[in-house]
This record gives structure tokens, C-alpha cells and sequence, in this order.
């Protein structure tokens, strides 16, 4: 039986992990944090999973949560004017619902399903030197911690990364009380509210620690009015803040949040990083080797709510990877073949989160425009955020999105 080291609880982590467990692998997770920490901790992130994502989490029988939280059956755009009134406001169906799941729930249950299934815990922070002796011991060790220490041993991939500092200060706030949107009070769906040269605000569905809730998720251009969160204002004044940006640059949003209270004591988070992509392969001093799994060699900026999603398809194909391989070894060029197919998809998510940290251009509000007016337009863009790959055939080039506009005209 092979053995496998997983570094990390996050979503890639312990989907691999419980994922490789039920395909009779030996693994060994560590997490820096108990189950009832986790619990107990901050939000984490916004975390919203399209169909795609979420049928990976079903093949492997982890969808636990599925029955309890609330559906996301659409995706709505809306741009505020210059006078805070909507210039454009309109709503694409999914085909498929999605789904949020605060990963405090998702992440301590799936570590006691682990440990339920036999799998072995370790409650321990790994540094670069534990990690050293740690590798020998394990046919492969798979590193899906994004932050800290360990994402050092990844090199910053030049060809493949665009940005070399924060495009958003990002603001949550996890809330009870928030109403459904009028124009569809019988289905959730995710609101994307773009604020040009401001910023952006998402409103998406998700089930907390306390049940179904809302979640208020601001990305503000730095420097700009939405980057006012830099001083760790308490959960109350997190959240006054952003009711009173909501107020102030989306007053239909304001209306349908203005009774919102928070979750819990822990429902804020606030803070930014650099989007960048790293080479999959760590060296450890001793000359071992890593695999880098998820944000730790994708890391987007989440304007394009695609973090949970390439984490999930990340540990899918990584586990397709390493069942493939067989007895032979995982040595770094496997490695790296092993990244190179999930980049074949994950290249995508990261040319369109890219495309909409900009202005958008041209062509892309003459898209915005005609799914104003026509719904098959809606539809396409809302369901790409559950494959994202189809962008490149329309959305992504000015002379595909005219041809494709003229087809559905």
C-alpha cells in the first residue's frame, strides 16, 4: 500500500486526502488546526462551487452538506451609474445549482470523516525542516497549505504570472437578515455588482455555523473608497462598514441587507495577495521533492469565485494522477506532467479572473449589454463560472464575442 503525506486541510487537501483514502491509499494529513478549532476560527473565504466542482466532491461521497444549504440557481450582473442608480441590471439561469459552504463547517467535518474512515491526523504546524525528515517516510508528500512557510519551497513561475502586487483589498462579512432580491424571490443566485473604477461587490447564498446566510464580499481596487478595512475594525464595525458602502454605491443592495447581522463573533475577514502562479515542484533541503497542489501553484485573485472550484478540480485530477501512475515512482518529472494536466484547465480560470481585474473593454460591455436583452447571453456567462474554459471560445476575444453575438442575435 502506497503512502501519501497531505500538508494541509483545506479544500484540495482533504479532498485528495479522503478522496485517495477511499482508493485504498495510505494517508497521512496535517492540519495546523483540530476540528473544533477550525470551528471556532474565522471565516476563511467565500467559498461558492459550481456544478462541476461540486460532482467531484459527489463521486467521492463528500457531499455532506448538500441537502442543508441553500441552492444558487443563477448568476446576476448589475453596474451602478454615477448617481448610484443601475445602468445594467439582468440574471442568467444555471443548469446546474451551485452551492456555498463555509469551510469552518466543510473542513472540520471532513477531518472527522477522515479520521472516522482511519485515516491518520496529525495536529501539528509543518515547517520546511519538519517537512525534510517527514518526506522520507512517505512515497509521496503533497503540499496544499497556500500560506506560510512551505509555499517558499515553490518557485514563482515569470511565463505564467502577470501580477506582482495585490488588484484587490478583499472585505466578508458572513450575515443572518439579508432579503431576497425582489425581481427573483423564489431562487438565490449570486449577485456580481461592478462599480467601475471602484470596485466590486458579490452577494452569494451559503450555509454558516448557524444555518443559511448571506455572504457580503467586497473587492476593492486599492487605495481606492473599499480598501478601508486595513485596520482590522471589530466583526460590528466590519460589518457597519460595508452597509454604509453598500448604502452609499448600491442602494438596491443596501435595501434588501439593511436589517443584516452577523453570523457570529468570527463572520469578518479582511486582506489582499498577489496573484501568481508557481512551479509545481519543491525541493527540500535534503534534495527530496514536493508536489504543490490548488492556491499553493494557482493562486487567483477570487473576483471570479473560482478558488474552492480549482481546488476541487485540482484534487480530481491529481487523484486520477497518482491512481494512473500505479507502483511507479513519483519523481519530479511525474510531478510535473501531473501539474501540466491540471493546468490544461486551470490556464483558463486564470486568463479570465485576469481579463476582469481589468477595465473591461469593448467588447466585453457589448456582452454585459446583450444579456440585458437577451437571456441565452445571461445563460452562457452565468454557466462558464462552472466551466470556465468555454470563455476562450467567446467571451475572451473581441472578434469571437461579435461572431458569437451575431449568431444569437
Amino acid at each position: 500500500m502506497r503512502k501519501i503525506l497531505v500538508v494541509g486541510a483545506g479544500q484540495s487537501g482533504l479532498q485528495l486526502a479522503l478522496s485517495l483514502q477511499q482508493h485504498g491509499y495510505d494517508v497521512t494529513v496535517m492540519s495546523a488546526r483540530t476540528p473544533d478549532e477550525i470551528r471556532g476560527g474565522r471565516v476563511m473565504s467565500t467559498q461558492c462551487m459550481f456544478n462541476d466542482a461540486l460532482q467531484t466532491e459527489r463521486d467521492e461521497g463528500l457531499n455532506l452538506w448538500e441537502a442543508e444549504c441553500v441552492t444558487v440557481d443563477g448568476l446576476g450582473v448589475s453596474i451602478a451609474g454615477e448617481d448610484s442608480s443601475r445602468a445594467l441590471n439582468w440574471i442568467g439561469w444555471l443548469d446546474n445549482y451551485g452551492q456555498s459552504v463555509d469551510q469552518r463547517v466543510k473542513m472540520a467535518g471532513w477531518l472527522e470523516l477522515f479520521e472516522q474512515r482511519g485515516g491518520k491526523l496529525v495536529i501539528h504546524g509543518v515547517t520546511t525542516a519538519d517537512l525534510n525528515s517527514l518526506s522520507t517516510m512517505y512515497d509521496l508528500t503533497v503540499v496544499a497549505a497556500g500560506k506560510g512557510e512551505l509555499v517558499q519551497l515553490f518557485d514563482r513561475d515569470n511565463e505564467r504570472s502577470v501580477w506582482t502586487k495585490p488588484q484587490r483589498a478583499l472585505s466578508v462579512v458572513y450575515a443572518h437578515g439579508v432579503e431576497p432580491r425582489p425581481e427573483h424571490p423564489n431562487n438565490r443566485a449570486v449577485r456580481f455588482n461592478l462599480i467601475p473604477g471602484v470596485g466590486e461587490l458579490f452577494m452569494i447564498p451559503g450555509l454558516t455555523l448557524s444555518g443559511n446566510c448571506e455572504i457580503l464580499f467586497f473587492e476593492g481596487i486599492p487605495g481606492g473608497p473599499l480598501d478601508c478595512f486595513t485596520d482590522r475594525p471589530s466583526p460590528q464595525e466590519h460589518l457597519d462598514r460595508t452597509l454604509a458602502l453598500m448604502k452609499k454605491y448600491l442602494p438596491w443592495e443596501y435595501d434588501r441587507a439593511r436589517n443584516a447581522e452577523l453570523t457570529d463573533d468570527r463572520a469578518t475577514l479582511a486582506g489582499g495577495y498577489t496573484p501568481v502562479i508557481r512551479k509545481p515542484v519543491g525541493t527540500l533541503p535534503s534534495g527530496g521533492k514536493v508536489l504543490g497542489m490548488a492556491d499553493v501553484v494557482v493562486a487567483n485573485d477570487p473576483i471570479t469565485g473560482q478558488g474552492s472550484n480549482n481546488a476541487a478540480k485540482c484534487a480530481d485530477s491529481y487523484l486520477h494522477s497518482i491512481i494512473e501512475r500505479g507502483d511507479q515512482p513519483f519523481d519530479d518529472a511525474w510531478m510535473t506532467e501531473t501539474f501540466e494536466k491540471y493546468w490544461g484547465y486551470a490556464q483558463h480560470v486564470t486568463n479570465w479572473t485576469n481579463a476582469l481585474l481589468t477595465p473591461p473593454p469593448p467588447h466585453v460591455m457589448d456582452i454585459l449589454g446583450a444579456a440585458q436583452e437577451n437571456p441565452v447571453v445571461a445563460k452562457r456567462f452565468a454557466n462558464g463560472f462552472s466551466d470556465p474554459s468555454d470563455y476562450q471560445h467567446w467571451f475572451m476575444d473581441p472578434q469571437k464575442a461579435a461572431d458569437y453575438l451575431a449568431s444569437v442575435s
